[in-house]
């Protein structure tokens, strides 16, 4: 096999989630995706979006682990969880995509501000990297005449 390089950039989201669901998540139930109301407006927001999770003859295409935030709110916050000056702990559903690296920079901030919009945090965590390269396709090796398999 022959494997086809792409230059992309990747975003990953971290989105707070209710501890039974994080648990359903963890047992591998994916019903959990479709029942969890952040997790939905999540992926239909890259649904909503042509250029993310674009590889060809798959879109839409997605990872996701789970784990936890911890932060402190500090005066002047308005926390969703949390109180001012104390430790909270999150759990986390952690959402990965990517896009073309050249896509315009117009398109990356319309679909971080909708990101930012639907987002339950004050301040979300939404990391996006500058250009990597990931496998785009994977073809067959040219098979040379009387060549073994």
């Amino acid at each position: 096999m022959k494997i086809e390089m792409k230059s992309v950039r990747k975003m990953r989201v971290h989105w707070p989630i209710v501890a039974e669901s994080f648990s359903r998540l963890a047992k591998g139930d994916v019903e959990a995706f479709r029942e969890e109301a952040g997790i939905a407006a999540l992926l239909q927001a890259l649904s909503d979006s042509p250029d993310l999770g674009d590889f060809g003859n798959y879109r839409h295409v997605f990872e996701s682990g789970l784990g936890f935030e911890g932060f402190t709110c500090t005066e002047g916050a308005n926390p969703t969880l949390g109180q001012v000056g104390q430790r909270t702990i999150s759990p986390t559903f952690v959402f990965t995509t990517y896009f073309d690296a050249a896509l315009e920079d117009a398109a990356v901030e319309r679909f971080l501000q909708h990101i930012v919009d639907i987002h339950p945090w004050e301040v979300p965590v939404i990391e996006l990297t500058g250009p990597i390269s990931v496998s785009s396709t994977a073809l067959p090796a040219i098979q040379v005449s009387g060549a073994a398999s």
